[in-house]
């Protein structure tokens, strides 16, 4: 279902901070703020400048701050509000979304922004559905009708009551039909769209972005435009201009060891860094292929549940950057329980024992563990290496760990090659939704050949037609308590969002939250 919206940095974000509270419904204007340029740093790449090719983080970045959607994720709140739409609506249940868009949109070539190009953005992204864009996300669209201008209505195939927050994120945005072909993705790395930010040029090392002086929004940008700097996986190097002044802010790429050296540093006010934390819904897990030979056996992936110890894992190696996770929904996320470790408590080598033997397994169990050496974050080899030696440490397992490039990487998990390996994700909205659906709906993401009826044909369709959100909590509670049962992922930790910016800088606290939304016009420079 999806595929490049993997993580790709600590990948994990956390929520031991509380969730920040405020809601910018302001009339955006598109003059610039007073505080001038801000200058980002981070070590993901942008893969895409076409909202219908990208759905990775770096270009979901580029998409929040360049285009508009009919509704966003204001600061601090899950809950969708309109943004290029001035109200919308379920009619029938949820089956029919109507939206009514704001008076005098336009792109910022000048063109205007109708109902025209909000259907033509839609279904352009379904036509061309291309493996690394949003198309999935955009699935329950059975048709688009605009009655005028300013109308436009979707018909659904199945009622889905998140697709408000679907339309939400980067998948929603909106681009002018006069620049984009219908049928094919725009090659010139140029974007052109309705936000607050233009993309005015990108290169492998930068992208320059000024305000956008015809936006109409609910975004108020407080700076004079943004230069992002891209560091392609280069965290020494990211680390390094923070601490020589070339770039305000780091988001996104930094180290565990980095992070907690600066958190704990005596110095670190003298040098006027700041380290902020924010709240996320970034998460980790170990992936079984239900179908291999070894942890096919579901006595071997039970023993394993019994054994890995998360809080070593996030103590030890992501120096407290992450907090223990036992839940498929994270915390923070309606939802969300404790499956994981109601089920299995805490680290018992005993009890894994006995798992094992129940299977009529008496011999160590030979184990690889799969890993790729960047694209998680940069532990993630060492975090792998941790868990096969508490493993070992058991007598019950003779495990290693094998680390291989993500293209490859990837082709393996597709081919069925592994049997245990890791992934991360970060949500495109946040709602338990986009946690289950990719991982145990139709087109399971995790490639680990997991099915289940109950899940499939009971809980995810009706979790899906709830308008109520908060009624869903029983139906998502037996999907975790199943899958917790089954054992198809071991969910590891919930990572914790960071910025490190020099201490000038203002209103990083409203861009790191659980919507992944990184507002660029919330950012400030004194």
């Amino acid at each position: 279902m999806k595929h490049n919206k993997w993580l790709t940095a600590p990948l994990a974000a956390g929520l031991s901070a509380a969730l920040l509270s405020g809601c910018g419904a302001e009339q955006g204007g598109g003059s610039a703020g007073s505080g001038g340029n801000i200058r980002v740093g981070m070590s993901d790449e942008v893969l895409a400048t076409d909202p219908a090719a990208g759905y990775d983080p770096g270009s979901w970045l580029l998409f929040n701050n360049v285009f508009q959607s009919l509704l966003s994720f204001p600061k601090g709140t899950s809950t969708p509000e309109p943004e290029a739409a001035e109200k919308c609506g379920f009619e029938s249940g949820s089956k029919v979304y109507r939206c009514t868009l704001r008076e005098g949109l336009t792109f910022s070539n000048g063109n205007a922004l109708t109902a025209e190009d909000v259907k033509f953005s839609f279904e352009r992204a379904l036509e061309i559905n291309d493996p690394s864009g949003p198309g999935p996300l955009l699935s329950s669209i059975d048709t688009i009708e605009t009655p005028d201008d300013r109308t436009v209505v979707f018909r659904l195939k199945v009622p889905d009551a998140t697709f408000p927050s679907k339309i939400a994120s980067g998948a929603g945005s909106i681009v002018d039909h006069r620049e984009y072909a219908a049928d094919a993705l725009r090659t010139d790395g140029k974007a052109v769209g309705s936000g607050p930010y233009k993309l005015e040029s990108i290169s492998d090392t930068e992208a320059v972005f000024s305000v956008n002086s015809s936006y109409r929004g609910s975004a108020q940008p407080k700076n004079g435009g943004v230069t992002l700097k891209l560091y392609d996986g280069d965290r020494e190097a990211l680390s390094k201009a923070v601490a020589d002044q070339d770039i305000d802010v780091a988001y996104r790429g930094l180290a565990a060891d980095d992070i907690a050296a600066l958190e704990n540093s005596e110095t670190t006010d003298d040098r006027g860094i700041e380290v902020v934390q924010g709240t996320s819904a970034e998460v980790q897990h170990l992936v079984f292929n239900v179908k291999d030979p070894v942890v096919g056996k579901l006595g071997v992936r039970r023993a394993i549940a019994h054994l890995v110890d998360r809080e070593a894992l996030v103590q030890d190696i992501l120096k407290s950057t992450a907090t223990p996770l036992y839940s498929i929904v994270p915390a923070g996320v309606a939802g969300h329980n404790t499956a994981f470790y109601d089920t299995y408590g805490s680290p018992d080598a005993a009890k894994a024992k006995k798992a094992l033997r129940k299977a009529g397994i008496t011999d160590k169990v030979k184990l690889t563990l799969w890993s790729t050496p960047s694209r998680y974050g940069p532990s993630t080899d060492q975090q792998l290496k941790a868990i096969a030696e508490q493993l070992n440490a058991s007598g019950l397992f003779d495990a290693d760990v094998q680390s291989v490039a993500f293209e490859q990487y990837e082709k393996d998990i597709a081919a069925g090659k592994y049997g245990v390996y890791v992934k991360g994700w970060v949500p495109d909205y946040p709602d338990a939704d986009n946690f289950t659906a990719p991982f145990f709906g139709e087109g399971n993401v995790l490639g680990n050949n997991y099915e289940n009826d109950t899940i499939t044909g009971t809980l995810l369709p009706r979790t899906s037609a709830a308008a109520d959100r908060g009624a869903t909590d029983a139906d998502y509670g037996k999907l975790q308590d199943l899958v917790a049962d089954e054992l198809p992922i071991l969910p590891l930790w919930q990572g914790k969002q960071y910025a490190v910016a020099r201490d000038n800088v203002t209103g990083l606290e409203w861009t790191l939250d659980a919507s992944t939304v990184f507002r660029f016009w919330e950012l400030k420079k004194n």
